[in-house]
């Protein structure tokens, strides 16, 4: 049988009320009282139980994480970030695989009501009005990493993304291809709608019109990147340099140029986005868009934080800062 904090009291000979502010650390316990709870607690291998505490306290110092996919370098080193936060702050974290699948995020956010969080970081591609819907009306406070809703209502975390794909491509631009191709995600998320905008914005800065056959929307993966550098070399007279959405993406893409006997940087420019550890793996060495994976991770958890504990929130849609590294991929 399960022993409980009634047979913690009796075998101590103290009240429950006594037990209880051992296990939560009060400091109103006499050091004599306290030392002989814990033998017990020890002797008898009592483990709290989380739920009734929840059921008593009202919270249960966990908080749901909402992840495309964690065997993706780029959130992997999010939930890193959140995670470490969370530590700090005596928080644990419930991870679930959405599969970037509507249906599945939609029942993942609802099965972490369930589970009595009490907030929740989301991440996501599209946000739909059905998300926006079931997030603003949540229990429990939720916090946006790496991740936009068009409206701007949900607290989020990010970088400037239009900014930062309007330098990654200008530095192309100025290399000297006039029109560069942009190797970007499916999905029609309002991150890559922005990086899009920043894409166009540089074009239109060098007096090109835009050519709708030079933007490649590919998937999230490597081999993505591999099947979108075959389309590029089926463009005619295809340009010189290529801006990916993420470095994943690069990668692929690298290797799809010199599987088929092309040079990087030599024959074609190509830079990326993220920074994740992948861009100093491959060879040449990627240049890239910095964004602060871990930063992203930590902030949009302490920013949830804020929220669970009511502290005071100056701003809930943070933009964080980024670079350009530039490396061997580029001239």
């Amino acid at each position: 049988m399960n022993v409980t904090i009634y047979d913690v009291a009796r075998e101590a000979n103290v009240s429950m009320a006594t037990v209880s502010r051992v296990v939560n650390g009060n400091p109103n316990v006499k050091p004599a009282t306290r030392k002989k709870v814990l033998n017990t607690i020890e002797r008898l291998g009592y483990r709290p139980n989380a739920v009734a505490r929840g059921l008593a306290s009202k919270k249960t110092t966990t908080v749901g994480v909402i992840i495309p996919d964690i065997s993706n370098i780029f959130f992997s080193e999010l939930a890193r970030g959140i995670d470490d936060i969370a530590t700090m702050y005596k928080y644990n974290i419930i991870l679930s695989n959405s599969d970037q699948n509507k249906e599945k995020e939609l029942r993942l956010i609802n099965t972490m009501y369930e589970k009595q969080v009490d907030g929740l970081i989301y991440m996501g591609a599209e946000i739909s009005e059905e998300h926006v819907q079931q997030l603003k009306t949540s229990p429990v406070p939720v916090a946006l990493a790496a991740t936009i809703d068009s409206s701007e209502t949900i607290p989020s975390v990010n970088i400037d993304y239009e900014q930062a794909a309007y330098e990654a491509t200008s530095i192309l631009i100025e290399n000297g291809t006039k029109h560069p191709v942009f190797v970007t995600e499916e999905t029609n998320s309002a991150v890559n709608e922005r990086k899009y905008a920043g894409y166009a914005k540089a074009l239109k800065e060098a007096n090109q019109e835009i050519n709708e056959d030079f933007v490649i929307k590919a998937g999230l993966s490597y081999e993505s990147g591999v099947e979108a550098a075959k389309q590029v070399m089926e463009l005619k007279d295809f340009p010189k340099a290529i801006f990916s959405a993420s470095d994943e993406l690069a990668l692929g893409v690298i290797h799809g140029l010199q599987d088929n006997g092309l040079r990087v940087p030599e024959d074609v420019e190509v830079i990326g986005f993220d920074n994740t550890k992948l861009s100093t793996m491959v060879r040449p060495t990627l240049s890239t868009v910095v964004q602060p994976m871990y930063d992203i991770g930590a902030v949009a958890m302490r920013l949830l934080t804020k929220f669970m504990n009511k502290e005071t929130v100056e701003e809930q849609n943070v933009i964080l800062p980024h670079q350009i590294m530039k490396r061997n991929s580029t001239k």
